[in-house]
């Protein structure tokens, strides 16, 4: 789920916004270690990149030859949200198919949750399609969702991560109903 990292960063500063204050550079470097950090979105090892939470080193600048730009090498800690195989999490049911559900989880919204994985729901077709078991226990668009992570990867090319879901296990399932 969530999960704190230490990372070291390169921040590279352009020639034109090098000021002599040193206090106006620490501000350049920070501002362009979070658009960085913004724009990366995501890594297949330490998962989505939430926030920065501090700022530990700014070591010292190296001009670089052709540009006059500085790189600075940046170590900062970070939160980031991963899926783990057999973790159990909440989701929001976002999308209702005949064949499964696909779910909101963080900042994942391609979480999908398999009719052959919820065992007792059936599928009940209509203009707001649900999936009900016996009990009258209900899955629709909006219900809270709590399941186990069966499988997950991540997709480079859209720098996020997909994963497959199941309601197999004790305590699993719908959690709140949708509100209308």
């Amino acid at each position: 789920m969530y999960v704190k990292s230490q990372l070291s960063w390169n921040v590279i500063i352009p020639a034109e916004n090098l000021d002599v204050e040193g206090l106006m550079l620490q501000k350049a470097i920070v501002i362009r270690l979070m658009d960085d950090f913004a724009s990366k979105k995501a890594s297949k090892n330490l998962g989505y990149f939430m926030a920065l939470t501090s700022l530990e080193r700014i070591g010292e600048g190296k001009v670089r030859d052709h540009t006059g730009d500085v790189l600075f090498p940046v170590e900062f800690s970070c939160l980031t949200f991963k899926l783990f195989r057999g973790e159990i999490l909440e989701g929001v049911v976002d999308k209702i198919l005949k064949h499964g559900v696909f779910l909101r989880c963080g900042p994942t919204n391609k979480v999908y949750l398999s009719h052959q994985k919820m065992a007792d729901y059936k599928y009940v077709p209509g203009e707001n399609p649900i999936f009900m078991n016996e009990k009258m226990s209900r899955i629709e668009k909006h219900t809270v969702v709590r399941f186990i992570v069966f499988g997950a990867r991540y997709v480079e090319a859209e720098k996020e991560f997909q994963a497959v879901v199941s309601l197999e296990g004790d305590y699993l399932g719908p959690i709140s109903q949708a509100v209308s």
